[in-house]
């Protein structure tokens, strides 16, 4: 293959060996593996931060969907390291991790661009980012054979939000499962990140996008993908049959013993 995305984070947020790897995958689902199954799942929302601290947080949300058969998976995150405008959809033939490349579903990919100009193809924002890598070695324990959509979104403002949004429900599909990658609020205290980030976990409970824009907006909760959050949210609004639920919610603390400086994570499965 032609234009890999080469894993950039093996080694740091999770492990680089396969077999360390799959091991560590295995543990993670093995202890959330008591969760309810989602049969019709459309979408969930994923942290991504270091295995370490969030890994089971998503591993909640990847057993949930873990019996879907689904061929292609749309995972979106914001931008950490670059600021652009819209959102990016890697121009090249694979992700690759550990274990394995990941094909790009090009013939969708080039669907999402005739929409909107501000959905486009190239390298912006995906040269350094984790938050679609660390999603992928998941996807790959619970599906062996699908393709990926790996949209970076640069300024998430109201305008790409719902532009994004608007093109992949002109592409939607049973066949294809959304994911937001995003942490919740950074570096505040136990008490203070758990005030900002049960905003946003009532927000995603009750599937209500103009709430929680409101809130980000307002400065009542946080979250580094919240344009993510919302555009996946969006996109599943129009099906008046969909649910929310949050799975679980934590913050680095659990896993670091440090409640003074935390990030949040939280998992959720939107469902029919």
């Amino acid at each position: 293959m032609q234009g890999i995305r080469e894993s950039v984070v093996a080694g740091q947020f999770y492990p680089a060996s396969p077999s360390r790897l799959k091991s560590e995958l295995s543990e993670l689902f093995d202890i959330t593996s008591n969760l309810e199954k989602y049969p019709t799942a459309r979408g969930i929302i994923s942290p991504h931060a270091g295995y370490f601290y969030s890994g089971k947080t998503a591993a909640y949300a990847f057993n949930a969907i873990s019996e879907i058969d689904f061929s292609t998976v749309v995972v979106i995150s914001p931008s950490h390291y670059e600021y652009f405008n819209g959102s990016c959809i890697f121009d090249g033939d694979a992700f690759e991790t550990p274990l394995g490349n990941i094909p790009i579903n090009k013939t969708l990919s080039d669907l999402l661009t005739e929409k909107s100009g501000n959905i486009f193809k190239g390298h912006s924002g995906h040269r350094r980012e984790h938050g679609i890598e660390v999603i992928l070695p998941f996807l790959q324990v619970i599906r062996k054979d699908f393709s990926l959509i790996p949209i970076v979104m640069g300024d998430q403002n109201d305008r790409n939000i719902n532009e994004l949004a608007n093109a992949l429900r002109s592409i939607d599909s049973k066949d294809i499962i959304y994911i937001a990658s995003s942490d919740l609020s950074h570096f505040y205290s136990r008490k203070a990140a758990d005030k900002l980030d049960s905003v946003i976990e009532n927000d995603i409970s009750n599937f209500d996008d103009f709430s929680l824009w409101l809130d980000i907006i307002s400065g009542k909760t946080e979250a580094c993908g919240y344009g993510p959050i919302l555009s996946v949210i969006k996109t599943l609004k129009g099906d008046t049959d969909t649910k929310s639920e949050v799975l679980y919610r934590t913050d680095s603390g659990e896993a670091s013993g440090d409640i003074s400086r935390v990030v949040g994570y939280l998992s959720s499965v939107f469902y029919e």
